[in-house]
């Protein structure tokens, strides 16, 4: 069943961001091929069988690999999906059972891989990468998904237990909706793929809201706490791109090159999952873009709001300015008795409330001038949406 590696597809993209938070796996330099690096943080394993056919489907909780024997041998649709990467003693186990040639079984284990297809003689592993939203916050949770997929059977290897988002599919088995247990293992894989691409949707949708409201905040009250969201949110749609962008090709090769384990109706349903990995795409396109022109708006709303205090600052001191030159000519000690010339206003006996009665006319004088040239409007100001 193993058998050499028949064929690499590999998928590079074209615009690579060194900046993303997600660094995918690599190896230490000399390191013998398939040598396994569990995480340190990974949690144990945990094995659930789901077998099917056309009458009938049964799910178990497997307490070790080996009791997978007996179903993989049958003409029914075996799903194993094993959830957690702690033990490598259990997924040493899982590729004896399975017959995983070494190298699957280092990509399998040690993550995170880009997402990519690798053809093998009995057998055709797919990598792909998994988002579900978390439950509090804006953010989301990602992991590595990996499928073998066999003549008659299907093995999925996840990260962690916690993150699932195949729950549609496992109902559609136990209840018998659709086709789906009148079909085979390729099928199912199909399934699994399209769940997967699924769940960047809800993902997407609170980015939407949230680009929403960062647009209001952005012109209404721009702070640097805004400034920090702009930045989180540009940083993790870079990552839903990093994680997309190598699956669109990866399901487009499947389509394009085809393979003994697929059939012909099979392709036809992944041009479905194609449509939608390009449209999950086009939408993380169109949000990074929206918050690049945040970014530019946030700058723009700053000058405005500095602007608008420049603006009041002037207008106060183009007021101030002509009073005080009244103050302080008057405010000069000349000795009137000296000479007719040096301010015969000190001796007049209204003179004080006249020097108010001029500062305050000027005053009032230099704000209906700015009033009629439009210097108190808040240009800066824009009305709330509906």
């Amino acid at each position: 069943m193993v058998g050499k590696r028949r064929q690499l597809v590999s998928i590079v993209t074209r615009e690579e961001e060194p900046d993303s938070q997600m660094e995918y796996f690599y190896d230490v330099p000399g390191s013998m091929p398939g040598t396994l690096r569990i995480p340190a943080d990974a949690l144990p394993p945990v094995i659930g069988l789901i077998d099917y056919n056309e009458q009938k489907a049964v799910r178990l909780q497997i307490e070790r690999p080996e009791e997978c024997l007996p179903y993989l041998d049958s003409d029914s649709v075996s799903w194993v999906d094993v959830k957690g990467l702690g033990s490598e003693d259990v997924l040493q186990r899982v590729g004896r059972v399975f017959e995983l040639h070494p190298l699957v079984l280092e990509d399998v284990v040690n993550v995170p891989q880009r997402p990519k297809v690798e053809e093998y003689e009995d057998q055709l592993l797919i990598i792909t990468r998994m988002v579900t939203p978390k439950k509090s916050g804006n953010s989301f949770h990602q992991e590595q998904v990996s499928l073998i997929l066999g003549k008659h059977y299907l093995l999925t290897v996840q990260e962690e237990p916690e993150f699932d988002c195949f729950g549609a599919v496992r109902d559609r088995i136990r209840t018998g909706r659709g086709s789906i247990r009148e079909r085979g293992a390729d099928y199912l894989a199909y399934a699994v793929l399209d769940s997967i691409i699924d769940g960047f949707f809800p993902v997407l949708e609170i980015y939407g809201e949230d680009i929403e409201e960062l647009e209001d905040a952005v012109v209404e009250s721009p702070t640097h706490q805004t400034l920090e969201r702009i930045h989180v949110l540009k940083r993790e749609l870079l990552m839903l791109r990093r994680a997309i962008w190598p699956m669109r090709d990866a399901i487009n090769a499947l389509i394009r090159d085809g393979n003994p384990l697929i059939s012909e109706e099979v392709r036809i349903y992944l041009r479905d999952c194609y449509d939608h990995t390009v449209q999950v795409l086009d939408m993380v396109e169109t949000y990074r873009e929206l918050a690049s022109s945040l970014m530019d708006v946030y700058l723009s709303s700053v000058s405005n709001k500095m602007n608008e205090i420049m603006k009041v600052l002037t207008v106060i001191s183009t007021i101030f300015i002509p009073l005080t030159f009244v103050a302080g000519i008057y405010g000069m000690n000349f000795d009137p008795e000296k000479s007719p010339y040096n301010m015969p206003e000190l001796d007049w006996y209204w003179g004080y409330p006249l020097c108010l009665a001029l500062m305050l006319g000027i005053a009032l004088a230099l704000v209906y001038y700015f009033k009629r040239k439009g210097w108190f409007e808040n240009f800066s100001t824009v009305k709330s949406r509906d």
